[in-house]
């Protein structure tokens, strides 16, 4: 029985923290349609310019494109691919991309890549044209479409980089970094930035590099040493992501974050993870009690869906992990998901013996 002892309780208790976003999920599509439109006309009152209104209307447009080009395939898990568009064929960066691309796609994913040459190209060319997405970005140089994806359906050119960026977050439930420039640096630490901060999904982070290569070794090396060191960041923001040379080791950690975690949102004031299995009594007072410094009160519970949670009907059946997190240790919380996935085959066995 999913209906934990204490639901009633708990579920009473529940307030809103923040009202205006509050009121956004209540809204109807048609009232949030007119609620752009407010915004639109407000930007004309407040006497916003011509560049302006140009910035705001390409990014809507973008953002409306983007929407579309991602609806069909809204059911599937992504993966986000970042490296260098540099590097070449038959570098072994670049053999190490496509092959964990074709890892990645036999596993289920489809990967999104920016479309363009180096280590985009071949992790499309190892996930193949129909599991790929691009996200191209239109620039003066260096960023045409490789061939695989060119003239795809699922190949968007972007003007804006901030767009563009939302897109692959939005719609990845996974993050594949290989050694590459500024560019992929700045989606590196953009990502790890919105998990810490807890302002995207929960979702694993895999740096990969070449049988003993360095590249992110080094990285690793100097996040410790300057940024942990000085306490810039807490020891479990290191949970947030993982370095590697083996793609059967980043492999594992994509999969394995699916095993029992399914997704994540808020009702109100209250963490709901959602889950593929259910998980015996035991197991969740255990994760309870090791993960305590997280809750702000009560406990975790394990429930039904909230009557709210409607509006998701992929999940609803799900079984929920409940609680009230602090929404500041969102390392601890990654290492919660850890905790919660390493009960991955006692809950498949409860669930067998449940259905008997």
């Amino acid at each position: 029985m999913l209906l934990a002892t204490g639901e009633a309780a708990l579920s009473s208790a529940v307030f809103v923290t923040d009202p205006g976003q509050a009121t956004l999920r209540r809204m109807r599509p048609e009232q949030l349609v007119q609620n752009l439109h407010a915004t639109a006309d407000q930007l004309l009152a407040d006497g916003a310019g011509i560049g302006e209104l140009k910035i705001a209307t390409a990014a809507l447009r973008e953002m409306r494109d983007a929407f579309a080009l991602f609806a069909p395939y809204r059911r599937m898990r992504k993966i986000a691919c970042f490296g260098s568009a540099r590097t070449q064929i038959g570098d072994p960066v670049f053999r190490l991309a496509e092959h964990f691309a074709q890892h990645a796609a036999d596993g289920g994913f489809m990967v999104i890549t920016g479309a363009g040459p180096g280590i985009m190209e071949a992790c499309q060319r190892g996930a193949g044209r129909e599991r790929s997405f691009g996200a191209n970005i239109l620039l003066p140089f260096e960023q045409e479409p490789n061939i695989v994806i060119r003239d795809d359906t699922k190949l968007m050119s972007f003007k804006y980089f901030f767009t563009r960026k939302l897109f692959f977050i939005k719609e990845a439930h996974g993050v594949a970094l290989f050694p590459g420039g500024f560019g992929t640096l700045d989606e590196g630490f953009e990502v790890l930035t919105l998990l810490q901060t807890g302002k995207c999904q929960p979702l694993p982070l895999v740096m990969l590099d070449a049988p003993r290569g360095t590249y992110w070794r080094s990285w690793d090396r100097y996040v410790r040493d300057h940024l942990l060191r000085r306490n810039l960041i807490s020891p479990e923001d290191l949970a947030l992501y993982t370095v590697t040379d083996s793609v059967d080791v980043a492999m594992q950690e994509l999969s394995r974050f699916y095993l029992v975690y399914h997704s994540s949102r808020y009702v109100r004031d209250l963490l709901v993870l959602r889950l593929n299995r259910t998980l015996r009594s035991a197991a969740v007072a255990e994760i309870a009690d090791e993960f305590k410094d997280i809750i702000v009160s009560g406990s975790i519970i394990q429930r039904r869906a909230f009557p709210v949670e409607r509006d998701d009907p992929d999940a609803w059946h799900l079984p929920r992990l409940v609680f009230r997190f602090d929404r500041t240790h969102f390392g601890r919380l990654r290492m919660l998901i850890d905790k919660v996935n390493s009960y991955g085959r006692e809950a498949g066995a409860a669930v067998d013996a449940a259905t008997r």
